[in-house]
């Protein structure tokens, strides 16, 4: 297999730096000129981690494409992270949410389109009773805080490296086999260690010994690792989890935000799980701030009974614009004409067919590297096997390459992630644009490989 030549790969990443700044001096003077009122320029911090010298300033999206204020137009496989996974502003979408700004946006009252969406959540995903929130990391605050409330135990169990948005319990991780809390956790109000429990993903025995204490009150899990690279759950992963929450009185909460790529009813549809509560953000809404959290029939009659009318105002759970009239108009619009089981029947084979393009290179070139895909999101490592678990697939990292793998496809009109090496599929997502990142690839792989 072929050595990476770094000094070569910092020499092409000088080069494409520069390529980058040239091509967009319009974004360049927004930036300088958003650093007098934003911190680091941006209005996100994270928004930092594009490859580039500052981030593209967007002018206009649609589809699977958009173009920025220097006209540059990009093939968007990274679609909001998943926020925009229906595609920039999907007609019916777009359509429902200009109908329902005339007719108001919030109302803290409830419409009709809650008991559709709810209806329709409960067909996709097999729970019976729903509620809203703006963000998946409020649907899992609130799940957390109603299954402490049921069982009485204070702790929460994740697995290694998983993502479950900016819950501050799930910002921890393993290190030589000791729990601590996650490089880069800004701030905590908690010792994570004291709130949470963390186990690798697909080890049983691992999470059967941390739940023996009868202290943990949910395991909350997505069904596949996807901020670190997809790792796929081992066959009878998921049949053992549901065994073992049961066994030792724990809820399972399910968190399909990303995995929602699986299908209309992401992994728990297509898999067949069982968990006490699901949640669900980013797409849901077609990009439109929205979420929900599902829960089981006795999840529900132990809600009621712990519930007072008086106090169900204050309890931590809900918000003010949670469950808002233009959300829930979006939402039914998202889940009834665009997140279609048709939808996905297209979206799935372009991940098939980005996968393989990639898959072609590695193997022209004899990378050590791998590509993986689940429903219609795919990923490749730096590693030449699959990871099992959360920690081999951190391992496989190479921030350096990732940033001028990603700098490259930009220069040449291809947005992946910042974060990693995901991409992510749409509806507008077409053969064209999975092919034309399949030649880019391959360009890039042979210039970092020629000798």
């Amino acid at each position: 297999m072929p050595t990476l030549d770094r000094s070569r790969l910092a020499s092409l990443m000088q080069r494409e730096q520069q390529r980058f700044v040239n091509d967009r001096p319009k974004s360049k003077a927004l930036f300088e000129r958003a650093g007098k009122s934003q911190l680091a320029g941006v209005p996100m911090n994270w928004m930092r981690k594009w490859a580039g010298a500052f981030p593209p300033f967007v002018r206009e999206a649609q589809g699977a494409h958009f173009f920025d204020v220097d006209g540059n137009r990009y093939i968007d496989f990274c679609l909001g992270d998943t926020g925009a996974m229906t595609g920039h502003s999907p007609f019916a979408t777009s359509k429902a949410v200009e109908e329902q700004a005339k007719r108001g946006i919030t109302l803290m009252l409830p419409s009709e389109d809650g008991i559709f969406v709810a209806e329709e959540l409960q067909q996709r995903f097999g729970l019976p009773y729903w509620q809203f929130a703006l963000t998946a990391t409020d649907a899992n605050r609130f799940s957390i805080r109603l299954a402490r409330q049921i069982t009485g135990r204070s702790r929460i169990l994740v697995f290694n490296w998983c993502y479950h948005g900016s819950v501050d319990e799930t910002f921890i991780t393993l290190k030589d086999g000791k729990a601590q809390a996650r490089r880069g956790n800004i701030g905590p109000p908690v010792d994570p260690t004291v709130t949470t429990k963390v186990v690798e993903f697909n080890d049983l025995p691992a999470l059967e010994a941390a739940l023996a204490a009868g202290d943990v009150a949910c395991v909350l899990a997505e069904p596949a690792l996807t901020n670190v690279g997809i790792v796929h759950p081992a066959p009878g992963f998921h049949a053992a989890l549901r065994e073992l929450t049961r066994k030792h009185g724990t809820l399972l909460i399910i968190d399909e935000t990303h995995t929602i790529c699986a299908g209309p009813g992401g992994f728990t549809q297509a898999e067949s799980l069982a968990p006490d509560f699901l949640v669900f953000g980013k797409p849901i809404a077609g990009g439109v701030p929205a979420s929900a959290y599902g829960f089981t029939e006795e999840i529900a009659k132990k809600i009621s009974q712990r519930e007072s009318l008086e106090d169900c105002d204050t309890g931590g759970i809900g918000g003010t614009l949670a469950g808002n009239a233009l959300s829930l108009a979006a939402m039914r619009a998202t889940l009834s004409k665009v997140l279609t089981k048709e939808a996905f029947d297209h979206m799935i084979p372009m991940a098939e067919r980005w996968t393989a393009g990639v898959q072609k290179v590695i193997a022209e070139f004899q990378l050590p590297w791998h590509v993986t895909r689940l429903g219609c999101r795919a990923e490749y490592l730096f590693s030449p096997h699959e990871p099992k678990n959360g920690t081999e697939a951190h391992d496989a990292m190479d921030f350096e390459l990732e940033r001028f793998l990603h700098l490259y496809c930009m220069n040449r009109g291809i947005l992946l992630t910042p974060f990693h090496n995901m991409a992510l599929m749409s509806p507008a997502t077409d053969k064209s644009d999975v092919d034309h990142h399949s030649r880019v690839f391959r360009e890039c792989v042979k210039e970092l490989m020629a000798s």
